[in-house]
């Protein structure tokens, strides 16, 4: 097994290389508007760390988000264009799965959350780091505050709102190879991942108008 995973759900643009036993490569880098320049010379740069061809790799996974549109599709895009030309599955997962199993908490319950800008959070609960107790959502902190009052919280959404996630902790952003040591060990254990397909949960920002005025002639 040799899996390429990468996200993009996040601020960060992340890649790794695993296989099946550990991260042999990764790279991650912060920037929330930069993935489409940034994404591709990550995954070069984690290919030749680990001195390997791109042909070599034999799956794809990809972080599903819930994630901002634009970022989202850049990762998702680039994974099916992977898995077409190599002909090998792509496999989605949910970028929250992957903090959650990062995450350095030894109880549950808690909750991860990320920033979903608008002043709101993508959020899920996780009774261990492995277990999703509810499915990801998109809210204002202020109207969850009594839903996860008292848990600890990872992700960079329960890092700008201590007021409602007073117990943050980090990490703040995804890894791939923590997303790639999910799906390798999910994998292993004969588990079907799901498709590779976005988690919006919201429509994107840029929108035709309702009312423009058609210039085209007649």
């Amino acid at each position: 097994m040799l899996l390429l995973a990468l996200d993009t759900a996040t601020p960060a643009v992340t890649v790794a290389l695993h296989d099946g036993t550990d991260a042999i490569a990764s790279s991650s880098q912060v920037d929330a508007r930069r993935h489409g320049e940034l994404l591709l010379p990550a995954v070069d740069r984690v290919l030749t760390e680990a001195g390997v061809t791109l042909d070599a790799v034999t799956g794809v996974v990809v972080g599903v988000g819930p994630g901002p549109y634009t970022g989202l599709r850049v990762g998702l895009m680039t994974a099916d264009t992977f898995g077409l030309v190599l002909g090998v599955p792509v496999h989605g997962l949910c970028t929250l799965d992957a903090l959650a199993y990062a995450a350095d908490i030894e109880k549950g319950p808690f909750v991860v959350a990320t920033d979903a800008r608008r002043k709101e959070v993508y959020w899920a609960r996780y009774a261990d780091s492995r277990t999703r107790l509810s499915e990801p959502a998109v809210d204002r902190p202020a109207d969850i505050a009594a839903e996860v009052a008292g848990l600890p919280a990872v992700g960079a959404g329960a890092l700008l709102y201590p007021e409602t996630f007073p117990r943050a902790h980090e990490p703040e952003h995804v890894s791939a190879a923590a997303l790639a040591a999910l799906a390798a060990e999910r994998l292993a254990a004969g588990e079907e991942l799901p498709a590779p397909r976005p988690l919006y949960l919201r429509r994107p920002d840029a929108q035709v108008p309702k009312n423009y005025k058609v210039v085209t002639p007649k």
